[in-house]
């Protein structure tokens, strides 16, 4: 069984054009924290020009201009660099699945659509087991709890670099109560889920609180 203690996680974080890739949303910004045996370093991080306007609404959020990612690379001249940091390491963000899709349709389009692999770890899923006690379970609201700080908060270096310590108290709070691997964190997820699909058919306000929690 892998420990947690020797496990090869990547923790990322991307910032886009928008919310849906599906609709021609690209991304703007892309970084990976390395996290080795428990150790965190920064793996990969650079802005990317999106080929596409960025919107103002999402500048104010992020800083992103269009002046910014001007003659920043496009994603195909990146692909390969990113990709190698992905590899055998186990893929992780908050809201892992905005940041998987985004990424897996970047790599697609760059003709690499076999970069992603495996299943990836969501923090915001995670917290929303462990944290049940907290009204939200956004970014913002994990970091409080464990005590980490935010910096250039919609900034995918900052964000990647808060998650990464998130995990690491995520990971030791399934350590006590006795998930220590890999293997246990995927019956751990499993049997939570079965047992509440059990309890009820109908949905609780308990279920709802996560949309949108992974901002």
């Amino acid at each position: 069984m892998q420990a947690f203690a020797n496990c090869r996680f990547v923790v990322v974080d991307v910032e886009t054009t928008g919310t849906s890739h599906g609709r021609g949303d690209r991304v703007t910004e892309v970084a990976a924290v390395v996290v080795d045996e428990g150790a965190i370093t920064e793996g990969f991080q650079t802005l990317v020009n999106p080929g596409r306007p960025i919107p103002w609404r999402v500048t104010a959020l992020t800083g992103i201009s269009d002046a910014m990612v001007a003659d920043a690379p496009r994603f195909e001249e990146i692909a390969d660099d990113l990709a190698r940091v992905l590899a055998e390491r186990t893929f992780v963000a908050h809201n892992a699945p905005f940041d998987w899709g985004f990424l897996g349709m970047e790599f697609a389009r760059a003709g690499l659509p076999g970069a992603l692999h495996g299943m990836p770890l969501c923090t915001v899923r995670l917290a929303r087991r462990l944290l049940a006690h907290l009204p939200r379970r956004n970014l913002d609201s994990v970091a409080l709890h464990y005590g980490v700080p935010i910096e250039n908060r919609h900034r995918a270096l900052g964000d990647a670099r808060a998650t990464a310590l998130i995990l690491r108290g995520l990971l030791h709070d399934l350590e006590r109560q006795g998930v220590e691997s890999m293997e246990a964190l995927q019956e751990w997820m499993a049997r939570r889920v079965y047992v509440r699909k059990r309890r009820t058919a109908m949905p609780r306000w308990a279920d709802d609180r996560g949309l949108g929690e992974g901002a």
